[in-house]
This record gives structure tokens, C-alpha cells and sequence, in this order.
């Protein structure tokens, strides 16, 4: 029995390399597995092999995603693949975009399948889930195992051309695609033990769930802005010198609040960033470039606003799931509030 070739793409972390400081690593080539790919060999057991990996850093990719789309791709077909496997990235956001861009420009360029994993709170998710199959995994890698094993039995399905299952059946993110098939209880018949099951308060899952979108009403504008109490609040893990809270570099589980007193600038001696998500060279030169504390002071002297409040707070972005990053929001509106703040100014990255 011949084996189906693979190629699998992955990023600098992933591969073994280096953290944020390979982000920038151009894209390259290795025959067989490396990193989790060993994985994916033991999921494939005698059906495939992976020919090759192609590694690429997470910054390398978005900041220029079609010039590097078009090398990895030209890497990739090299070992001339049956399939590809991207990933997978869990809640990584950039990982997440990659994977998704790269498994998507494969199908268009080199037409074979290609399949990636991802948390339904990636970016990626959302960006690329009616482009390519993605399986839905766990926020964070200890899910590894579980994602694997979903992701090897679909592109091995995919690559030998069988017919592919519902979302639910095979474990992969919703695409919008419908397909026509017969059921053995007729629709009322399961509408019934459906709201039955729903007024025992038991699990029930429905056939047709709705989309649901986050809206938010916009607050009136600031009035009188020279009167106003504006608060500074940033993702970008701006953190007193040492991360005395343990703030997370990724995933964030919490949020700081840190008092400005009568600082007029954020000090590269006092401050620094805990983001890990971004080169922190420049922010920890000049924390100021990431939470404008100076030109608030500045505004605040010539009288362009009332008052900066005396805290700020902050978090991470990279890669917090969006409950966690509401539940923060919460916990410092109400703060906020109660300190008669106007204004809030949030920065990111």
C-alpha cells in the first residue's frame, strides 16, 4: 500500500525555533516530521506520511501575508503533496490567520485538501472558516492530542476523496455549507423531544442554531472634552518594571490596574510590557509609545482635557478568549464609573 504524502505547515514555536524572537523567520522547508507533526504520523498510522514541513514566523507571515503565501506555497509544493495540514493553532490569533490563509491558498493554487485546527474565538476562525475545513480544537495546546487525531481523519478522508460528514460528525467549525440528507424521525417528532428535553433542562443541541452578533450601542460623544476625566486603558500589557502581578504573556486571565500618581511619563526604567505577542523592543525603549501618559499630561497642563485619572489598567490581547476580555471590560466599567471617569482612551498593539 502506498502512503498518501503530506506536507504540514507550522510556526517558529511550534517548530521547535524560538519564541517571539524568531517571529520574523522566513519561510522554509525540512524533510518529514518536526514538532507535533510526529503527531500527525502516529495518527496516520500505515494510510500517510509527512514528506515535509514548512515553517514560517508568525510576524514574518502577517506582516506581508501574500508575499509569504506565495513562498510557502512554492515550499509546499515542492514535496508534491496529496494534502496539506496547517497547524494546529488553538487561540493563537497570527498562527491562526497563517494556517488559515496558507490551508486556503493550497486548495486555490495547488488544488488538494487541506485542513487546519483552530479555537472558535481565533481570528482565523472566523476569517477563513468558509474557506477551508477547520477543526475546532481547545483554547490552548494541551488540547493537542484531541485536535491531532480529528484533523488526521478528515484530511486522510478528504485526501481519498470520501464523502465528508456534518460539522458535528466530524468535528469541524460550521462553513454554512447545507447538505440534503433523510432522517429517520420525521421534523416534528424531533422538534418535540427537542423542547422536551429543554423543559427538563437536559442537553439538547438544536438543527439550525442562529448566528449571533455582539452589538454595541454607541455612548454620546464627550460634550465638554476640557472638563472631561479621561482614563487610560491598553492590550498592550503595559506593566510596572517586573510584572509584579504575573500578567500572562498570552491567554490573558486577568488585567492590572497600576496608579499614575503624578508621573508625567512612563519610564523604560519603571514600565515595561508583558505582551507577548509583538517585539517589545521599542515599548520597553519608550513604554509612553504603547500608553500615552506624556501627551496626556501635556493635554492635561494646556487644559484640552480636565483630568487624567490616576490609574490605568491593562491587559493582554494576544490570544485572550473573548469571554475573558468581556468579563475584564466589565470588572473596569464599573470601576470606572464609580470614579466618574468621561472618557476612556483603550491602545493596543
Amino acid at each position: 500500500m502506498t502512503k498518501l504524502r503530506a506536507v504540514h505547515y507550522l510556526n517558529q514555536f511550534f517548530a521547535q525555533i524560538g519564541g517571539e524572537e524568531q517571529a520574523d523567520y522566513r519561510p522554509a522547508a525540512r524533510a518529514g516530521a518536526v514538532g507535533p507533526g510526529a503527531l500527525f504520523e502516529a495518527a496516520f498510522g500505515e494510510q500517510a506520511q509527512i514528506a515535509g514541513s514548512v515553517i514560517c514566523g508568525d510576524s514574518y507571515f502577517n506582516e506581508r501575508p501574500q508575499t509569504a503565501a506565495a513562498e510557502i506555497i512554492a515550499l509546499i509544493q515542492a514535496f508534491e503533496p496529496d494534502f496539506v495540514i496547517a497547524g494546529p493553532a488553538f487561540n493563537a490569533g497570527r498562527y491562526g490567520m497563517a494556517c488559515g490563509a496558507v490551508a486556503a491558498a493550497v486548495q486555490e493554487s495547488l488544488h488538494i485538501p487541506a485542513v487546519t485546527g483552530m479555537y472558535r474565538e481565533n481570528p482565523g476562525a472566523d476569517q477563513y472558516r468558509q474557506k477551508t475545513y477547520i477543526i475546532a480544537t481547545k483554547n490552548k495546546a494541551a488540547g493537542m492530542k484531541e485536535a491531532v487525531s480529528l484533523m488526521a481523519a478528515l484530511a486522510l478522508k478528504l485526501a481519498r476523496g470520501e464523502t465528508i460528514g456534518a460539522s458535528k460528525e466530524e468535528g469541524y467549525l460550521p462553513n454554512g455549507v447545507r447538505v440534503n440528507f433523510f432522517e429517520q424521525q420525521r421534523g416534528s417528532q424531533r422538534a418535540v423531544e427537542m423542547l422536551i428535553r429543554k423543559m427538563k433542562g437536559e442537553s439538547y443541541h438544536t438543527e439550525y442554531p442562529m448566528p449571533v452578533f455582539d452589538r454595541v450601542q454607541p455612548p454620546p460623544p464627550v460634550t465638554e472634552i476640557q472638563k472631561a476625566k479621561i482614563a487610560l486603558v491598553t492590550t498592550g500589557g503595559i506593566v510596572p518594571k517586573g510584572n509584579p502581578d504575573h500578567l500572562e504573556s498570552s491567554s490573558a486571565t486577568k488585567y492590572g490596574k497600576y496608579a499614575l500618581g503624578n508621573l508625567d511619563h512612563l519610564s523604560a526604567a519603571a514600565f515595561e510590557t508583558a505582551h507577548g505577542g509583538y517585539d517589545p523592543v521599542y515599548v520597553n525603549e519608550d513604554p509612553d509609545r504603547a500608553l500615552p501618559v506624556d501627551i496626556l499630561r501635556e493635554y492635561e497642563k494646556a487644559a484640552k482635557i480636565g483630568s487624567l485619572h490616576p490609574y490605568f489598567y491593562s491587559t493582554v490581547g494576544n490570544g485572550t478568549s473573548v469571554g475573558n476580555a468581556k468579563a475584564f471590560a466589565e470588572k473596569m466599567a464599573r470601576e470606572l464609573r464609580a470614579d466618574k471617569v468621561d472618557a476612556v482612551i483603550l491602545t493596543s498593539t
